[in-house]
């Protein structure tokens, strides 16, 4: 055993200090010697540029290069970053897209991207392209390969078509990207997705199992001499906004919103960033998908505003799923924020830093008072891809002293959390990990507040093998943080296998097991799943699932298993059952597609449970796209819960009259809450990064479609670079 752990860990360290993949794959990058004017038609200025041709398959196969030919080139002026992307066809007929609307869906769009890493860290960078019909991607990337389209910023493109070909031409401005002064090495890959011929492909070459995003394959752009330093490089983005809001159910009278505020972004240098804010308003994000909630835990939504995003891996990537130090939704969603300031990017090659404050204000309705939320992270790359991390988080309550009155709400007077994390990422992405430490620190909770957290993952084309535990103390303390569940200890262990056949219809195929237990803080057992599954993946795309499963409870806390109001089972009773089901996901490549998901089986207190789910959409190019997803729950138990059944439906409208002009209408009907939301927005883009928000929500009794609450915002933006 010592000697099968020693030659592991040799393997390791030569995976670790492994030169970069791709490092044959360079496309020389040059200034360009005429104007450049992005139409989408190409300028004599391009005649002189380097060519990234001779696309490899990446899917279905990555064993040759791609059928669908794709010519890139790239220049430079002072100001500005410049790509043409030429996709031509291999098939006649139509490009599949499902809309205009910006950050479109990857798999269900004809598409072309860049992937940038501008530190040639192969860890963070950015990521532009568009779709066939002109839809504007962008995004920040972390993690090695992961893309956060959340992330917006301001640049301009074009795409045109002709039988032969589609065109996409790009300027992205250097000042609204970050880059390390003086290098002239950026990890650089291109994508192409064409869905009449079901083909990824990539110029610098990915093994399928891993995204085209991955930054350990990426090629490199070489400059012809240091990239150009842009000067001051300050962007003010102020707001207005106005709006009424009425709730019903309390017969208040209406209540109306009338703020200004205003967001800057000031460039401290090339790679590092000062983002302020005040009186910042969300108003215009999108509404949260309602789900039908039968779990025993708190559920969690994805954060959407703006101002927390860029870099901001360095805080909420901190940890795993379900063991976040920092989750920036605990701030500002309910509470209005003040003012807030951010500090982050790259020190250089190997150091990045990020700093954030935030002061939200006090809420006399229920005594909250103000507070303050500080977080400092610190991260240094190690090896060729892995990096150590460190983590701060400070929330004060500030003049505050607890009340004696029961009546009034209880805050605590700070929660403090720092943690320590190695993440491992191989120079070849077939070794990822993590270990993590974190401990708590609150003036009411000492001991067992500390929480530890692994996992060791070995993916190749066709095996997946992984291993995660994690210990969360039962004194540990998150309060800025998402930690559903405490005190226990859980194993997780997996294992994949992929088999390739030779014939026309099915890609691959293989089984996947999984087992994840949960302990006590006495090692005993307090939770089981283990699911057995064996997937088909179709030439054309499809994917089809089916599973088993084996489910083990023993209550900890009383628990609704219909999370409706009704009775709670007892602590500590053991509930156990099998269940089985089956996922499908049409071919992207049609205009209508669906999917759906089925499961049955039994349920808590020897009842059972029916779930049958899906999605239908169809898409009228490049204009209209329509879906529709509903979710319908059988639960059947013995009395006082009974038989329950819940409907989640929800349809969604998306229209967009040109790639800067869209409309977005959707509704939900939730049973389990009794609810119905009405949700409409219109967004006009009238110039880069600038917008005009006009946002409409309604919630009403499903019983009568009485209304509960109402509210209309109207909200300007601009961005203004000095």
């Amino acid at each position: 055993m010592r000697i099968l752990l020693i030659l592991l860990f040799c393997l390791l360290n030569v995976a670790l200090w492994a030169q970069k993949k791709n490092e044959a794959y360079q496309l020389n990058l040059h200034r360009a010697t005429g104007p450049i004017k992005i139409d989408g038609l190409p300028d004599a200025a391009w005649n002189d540029a380097a060519v990234a041709s001779d696309f490899y398959m990446v899917l279905p196969m990555d064993t040759s290069f791609a059928r669908v030919k794709t010519e890139v080139r790239m220049v430079y002026d002072n100001e500005h970053l410049y790509l043409l992307a030429t996709c031509y066809h291999l098939l006649p007929g139509r490009y599949f897209v499902e809309s205009l609307r910006r950050d479109f869906t990857f798999g269900k769009n004809d598409n072309f991207l860049l992937f940038m890493d501008t530190f040639d860290d192969q860890t963070n960078g950015f990521s532009f392209g568009a779709n066939a019909a002109g839809a504007q991607w962008d995004g920040i990337m972390y993690e090695g390969g992961k893309v956060d389209l959340s992330w917006d910023n301001k640049w301009t493109s074009a795409v045109t078509k002709d039988d032969e070909k589609w065109v996409f031409e790009a300027a992205i401005p250097f000042k609204s990207i970050r880059y390390k002064k003086g290098i002239t090495r950026w990890g650089i890959n291109f994508s192409r997705l064409d869905l009449k011929t079901t083909e990824k492909s990539a110029w610098a070459p990915v093994p399928r199992q891993f995204p085209t995003a991955s930054l350990a394959y990426s090629g490199t752009l070489v400059w012809d001499e240091p990239p150009p330093q842009v000067g001051p490089n300050i962007s003010l983005i102020p707001y207005a906004l106005g709006g009424g809001s009425r709730n019903f159910t309390d017969n208040t009278p209406t209540t109306y919103k009338k703020e200004i505020g205003m967001d800057a972004k000031v460039a401290v240098t090339s790679s590092l960033n000062l983002d302020l804010t005040v009186n910042p308003d969300f108003s215009q994000v999108d509404v949260d998908r309602q789900v039908t909630n039968l779990d025993r835990y708190e559920l969690f939504f994805p954060e959407r505003r703006q101002f927390f995003l860029e870099n901001g891996d360095l805080f909420a990537n901190f940890g795993y799923a379900n063991i976040r130090p920092f989750f920036s939704r605990r701030i500002g969603l309910n509470v209005p924020i003040q003012y807030g300031a951010r500090f982050s990017g790259k020190l250089d090659k190997n150091w990045r830093i990020g700093a954030m404050d935030m002061q939200t204000a006090e809420v006399e309705s229920s005594h909250l008072p103000r507070q303050n939320f500080a977080v400092m992270a610190l991260q240094r790359r190690v090896f060729s891809r892995s990096n150590i991390g460190v983590i701060f988080i400070n929330k004060s309550s500030l003049n505050y002293q607890p009340s004696d009155d029961p009546a009034i709400p209880v805050y605590s007077q700070y929660n403090r959390n720092l943690g320590l994390e190695y993440n491992l990422a191989s120079s070849n992405n077939v070794w990822t990990g993590k270990t993590l430490f974190l401990k708590s620190f609150s003036p009411d909770k000492s001991k067992k507040d500390f929480t530890h957290a692994a996992n060791l993952q070995f993916s190749t084309r066709r095996v997946l093998l992984n291993w995660q535990h994690e210990y969360v103390g039962e004194n540990y303390n998150a309060e800025v943080g998402y930690v559903p569940r405490k005190n226990y200890l859980k194993i997780n262990p997996q294992a994949g296998y992929l088999f390739f056949p030779k014939g026309k219809v099915v890609l691959s195929h293989g089984p996947k097991i999984t087992s994840t237990y949960f302990f006590n803080s006495d090692f005993k057992q307090t939770d089981n799943e283990s699911v057995l599954s064996y997937t088909i993946t179709f030439r054309k795309q499809s994917v089809l699932t089916g599973w088993a499963a084996h489910d083990y409870v023993k209550l900890l806390l009383p628990f609704d298993p219909t999370n409706s109001g009704m009775d709670s089972l007892a602590v500590g009773t053991d509930h156990s059952w099998n269940a089985f089901g089956t996922d499908f996901t049409s071919m992207p490549q049609s205009i209508f597609t669906y999917a759906f998901s089925t499961r049955f089986g039994g349920y808590y207190a020897s009842g059972t449970r029916l779930n049958l789910s899906g999605e239908v959409g169809v898409r009228f190019q490049p204009f209209v796209s329509l879906t529709v997803t509903a979710n319908y729950n059988d639960i059947r138990l013995p009395e006082p819960w009974g038989n329950k059944t819940f409907w989640l439906v929800g349809p969604r409208l998306d229209l967009t009259m040109t790639n800067k002009l869209f409309f977005t209408a959707f509704a939900q009907y939730n049973e389990q809450q009794k609810n119905v939301n009405l949700n409409t927005r219109v967004q006009w883009r009238y110039k880069p990064a600038s917008d005009l928000f006009i946002v409409y929500t309604d919630n009403y009794f499903p019983e009568n479609f009485a209304v509960k609450t109402r509210a209309l915002v109207v909200k300007l933006t601009y961005w203004w670079n000095i």
